[in-house]
């Protein structure tokens, strides 16, 4: 078991023993222990191989035999045993977003909640409401907490779909008996919540195809099972449905279950206006709905199914009926942007704040995948809770991201990593003052703590975008999808503002906020206000999510042209100097 997933049990443990009120020095130990497992410069299994645990400041006797158990089998009795003495429905309450440890222990001790449907009828009886520590404002939270768990229960965040998706998508791909194989649905669309994973193959033998997909690892349920097309639940909960088609009706099949609904209900109208039928079998010479192979009119690939239909082909990102069909049939579609044109990010995070990597770490990792550049942008001081830099701090910093570069440059290497800070938006300010500001390469500006007025929320990025030393707003509507709405903000404000004074705005690729949405990125395309798609990373690993990044940016109809990050490192100093004059 790696350090990751080791971590992620500890602080369950935490999580869970503070639900069942226990000590809470006993609690943190288990949180402490994680951040210290993360925190490794080696490989963990060398460390536990090695005996080294129990040397490493804060792992203590307790944690180091479990922690070994963990990394050993893969498994841990304590943790088995402690999830087995809770009621699984107060573990569930954890899901409810803003309801913590402490208040469903106090709820249960003393209203005996120990579901979600008690807890519902206990705030619609206003019980909760009485109890010390919550009110009225704590009880109407939950009870939206409880109705957005409903709306979202059957939703799944896009990158945890691919994750889901791509091993099988691999697999199916060896397989000797298929011919063709592609995701579909809204995953192909690169939708940023979607709802099943849907997977279309090619085969002369479907059954086989059928059944070696539902014989694959990580599948914990068989949902159904034909010849033809099968369904499962995938670790993780995900739903995920496999079809099985002829070679000649892939093209047809890919382009109907790639959708969208509104677009294929297009596609299919202006077939109807040609004299031709459209349907997930083929397109066929005839006024009504028909499968005869003697009407069929041949498409090898998708651009075929266009092309007859008189149109350029649309990538599977803008099958939206959003304006597609009109650039389609003047062939006037742009080039949309690609995961591989990316040189670099401008907002991410180390180990001086709430990252979990070095700065020599990063910088080795980013030059390894080939990138020119990579931004730290650490929290700023008010941001404590990050560990946030003060302004003594930040200029320490610079001096060792200066001390690398130089290193990396004796060493003929090309990377570079950039100065910067994620500085918070405050209520009349921003956290750092312009001198600092401007000893910067990089200043993403962002609101961390909103008001509930959009008008105050519009006015503090409208001056943070006028500053001229900010380059860049962070995740600008401050999402977390599945779990927090958009705070208020008129974004055409917003947006023309930054029109105005040349500043870039974020498409935040963490896959938890996929923030400017796709939906938002036309109008600020036509106003000239360019996009820069950061991962927000936290560790190495999560430069991955530029890829999910460039999906979004593509339907949001952007090209290599409208990304910052496109440039070369060169070409993106100049452009981050111009703004200062």
């Amino acid at each position: 078991m790696d350090k990751e997933k080791v971590a992620e049990i500890l602080v369950e443990i935490g999580t869970l023993l503070e639900l069942k009120g226990e000590n809470p020095f006993k609690t943190r130990a288990y949180a402490n222990g994680a951040r210290i497992i993360e925190g490794l410069n080696e490989p963990l299994a060398k460390i536990v191989a090695e005996k080294r645990l129990g040397e490493i400041k804060g792992i203590g006797e307790a944690l180091e035999q479990k922690i070994t158990e963990l990394v050993e089998t893969g498994k841990l009795k304590y943790y088995e045993e402690l999830k087995a003495s809770i009621p699984p429905g107060l573990i569930e309450m954890l899901e409810i977003s803003g309801l913590g440890p402490k208040k469903i222990q106090a709820m249960n001790k003393q209203l005996g909640v120990d579901s979600i449907e008690k807890l519902e009828a206990a705030c619609k009886a206003g019980k909760v409401a009485k109890l010390e520590g919550f009110g009225e404002k704590t009880q109407a939270n939950i009870l939206e907490g409880i109705e957005r768990k409903r709306a979202y229960a059957s939703k799944h965040r896009l990158n945890d779909a691919w994750l889901a998706a791509e091993p099988l998508l691999e697999n199916l791909r060896q397989h000797p008996e298929v011919i063709r194989c592609s995701p579909a649905g809204s995953l192909r669309r690169f939708k940023e919540v979607i709802g099943d994973v849907d997977l279309l193959a090619s085969s002369k033998k479907p059954a086989v195809v059928i059944e070696f997909f539902v014989s694959q690892p990580g599948i914990v349920k068989v949902l159904a099972k034909g010849d033809t097309k099968a369904s499962v639940i995938l670790e993780g909960g995900i739903q995920c449905d496999l079809r099985v088609v002829s070679d000649a009706e892939f093209p047809f099949a890919l382009a109907y279950f790639t959708g969208s609904k509104e677009h294929n209900i297009v596609m299919r109208q202006r077939a109807i206006a040609r004299g031709l039928r459209l349907n997930e079998y083929g397109l066929f010479k005839s006024k009504e709905e028909t499968r005869d192979p003697k009407l069929l009119v041949p498409c090898k690939t998708e651009a075929e199914i266009f092309e007859k239909l008189e149109l350029a082909y649309v990538e599977p990102e803008l099958r939206e009926d959003h304006g597609e069909f009109s650039a389609a049939e003047k062939n006037d579609l742009p080039k949309l942007v690609e995961w591989s044109d990316l040189k670099g990010a401008l907002h991410n995070h180390s180990n001086w704040s709430d990252g979990h990597n070095t700065l020599e770490e990063i910088a080795e990792y980013m030059d390894g995948l080939g990138l020119e550049y990579w931004a730290i942008t650490d929290h700023s001081k008010a941001s404590f809770q990050a560990n946030g830099l003060d302004a003594t701090r930040l200029r320490e910093q610079i001096k060792e991201i200066k001390k690398l570069n130089a290193r990396f440059a004796d060493a003929g290497r090309d990377f570079r990593l950039l100065t910067g800070s994620e500085v918070d938006i405050l209520k009349d300010r921003l956290d750092f003052d312009d001198d600092v500001l401007a000893e910067l390469e990089v200043v993403v500006a962002s609101l961390h703590v909103p008001s509930s007025s959009e008008a105050e929320n519009t006015k503090r990025l409208i001056r943070a975008a006028e500053n001229p030393f900010v380059h860049i707003l962070g995740h600008p509507t401050g999402r977390l999808l599945l779990e927090r709405e958009p705070y208020p903000v008129n974004l055409p404000a917003v947006m023309d503002a930054c029109a105005a004074t040349g500043t870039w705005i974020e498409l935040n690729c963490n896959p938890y906020r996929l923030d400017l949405d796709w939906r938002h990125w036309p109008y600020a395309k036509g106003k000239g206000i360019k996009c820069v798609i950061n991962p927000d990373a936290h560790r190495n690993e999560h430069a991955g999510f530029l890829r999910l990044g460039a999906g979004v940016a593509r339907k949001g109809w952007l090209t290599g042209a409208d990304v910052t990050n496109t440039l070369s490192l060169l070409k993106l100093c100049k452009e981050l100097r111009r703004k200062r004059g």
